[in-house]
């Protein structure tokens, strides 16, 4: 495929979707080719409905890997219906969480297995990984703050004890570790546009 894969991830309120906004008109400096961006869980119609029953804090009796899965299926959508098709257009695709969140989120986060839950989406994604990944790393106490000053309220996964959210930023940690090659860590609590600086930095290389 000739488009370009752009993941970001982050804990919650590394200032995600602020970043990839700011990003938009930076890369349209340096490309003409069209920018798509998209979201997880969720980026198409069939995916949404998954986000919704993943995310609503009503549903305390999920089983834990049955929340696995059901990233898992909404990711397998979301690649099929939108972001293979935006790479084979030639688009440059920017997407708000991937595969990297299930292995924090669920694999560390859930404690169910960093290598389970990666085997579990190697199935999904059968080989689509990013050309980049960029990780947006704040301390989770810091992140939480963010996410509260926003007044929306925590979704089922925001509102877990902060143990669980020290065991996904832990996992994050790891995964740039061991793919230093496609994961670049930046400093997010840094003033935004050094964040958004750093991260076109990293983009222009990719780009180019």
């Amino acid at each position: 495929m000739s488009g370009i894969f752009i993941s970001f991830e982050g804990p919650d309120g590394a200032g995600k979707t602020t970043v990839i906004e700011a990003l938009l008109k930076k890369i349209a400096t340096i490309t003409n080719k069209e920018v798509l961006v998209t979201r997880e869980p969720g980026g198409s119609e069939i995916a949404e409905e998954i986000r919704q029953l993943i995310l609503d804090p009503k549903h305390t009796e999920m089983d834990d890997w049955t929340e696995a899965l059901l990233y898992a299926a909404s990711r397998r959508q979301h690649l099929i219906e939108v972001i293979q098709p935006a790479l084979a257009a030639d688009q440059i695709v920017l997407c708000d969480r991937y595969v990297d969140s299930s292995i924090a989120y669920q694999g560390n986060g859930r404690q169910l297995g960093m290598e389970k839950v990666k085997q579990l989406n190697d199935f999904a994604i059968q080989g689509q990984l990013p050309q980049l990944t960029l990780y947006l790393d704040v301390p989770v106490e810091i992140g939480l703050q963010r996410v509260k000053k926003l007044g929306a309220g925590f979704d089922r996964l925001e509102g877990q004890e902060l143990a669980f959210h020290q065991r996904v930023r832990e996992a994050y940690l790891k995964l740039v570790e061991e793919n230093e090659d496609r994961i670049a860590l930046v400093d997010a609590t840094q003033p935004i546009d050094d964040v958004v600086a750093k991260c076109f930095a990293k983009i222009q290389q990719l780009v180019k």
